[in-house]
């Protein structure tokens, strides 16, 4: 089995376990803006991290397309993208998830794959939200 066809299989061991507590979360206000707080304190001790280098552009993104969708300014996200950007943003925060982060080496290696398989899986909504971003700037 390639790294590929094992990233894809936990992912979707992930969304088995744990996409209906992300959209549950993804359908209230206040649950979406205390997970931004769990996540933006938890990247507050591993932005530094270099493991976690290969994923600092999804995390900022999924950050400030949630952030655009809950001051109304965005309304371009779906559902299904914005339950999985959760998803992989709840699964980040956890710290006790399939494979826990204390342990050394490894403990990351799950959600940098969730994070990068939900960026995969959602691209073509990121190109919209990054093509709006831009435009938001003129």
């Amino acid at each position: 089995m390639n790294s590929y066809s094992s990233g894809q299989n936990l992912f979707e061991k992930v969304k088995a376990i744990y996409l209906n507590r992300a959209e549950h979360i993804a359908g209230t206000e206040k649950k979406l803006k205390a997970l931004l707080i769990k996540v933006n304190q938890k990247w507050q001790e591993l932005s530094q991290n270099p493991t976690f280098a290969q994923v600092k552009f999804q995390i900022e993104i999924f950050i400030r397309m949630i952030k655009a969708h809950l001051s109304k300014k965005y309304a371009g996200l779906s559902n299904r993208s914005l339950g999985l950007i959760v998803l992989g943003l709840f699964y980040f925060a956890l710290p006790t998830d399939l494979v826990p982060d204390f342990i050394p080496f490894v403990g990351y290696v799950d959600d940098i794959t969730v994070l990068l398989a939900v960026f995969k899986s959602i691209q073509s909504d990121i190109e919209k939200f990054l093509d709006w971003e831009k435009n938001q700037d003129l």
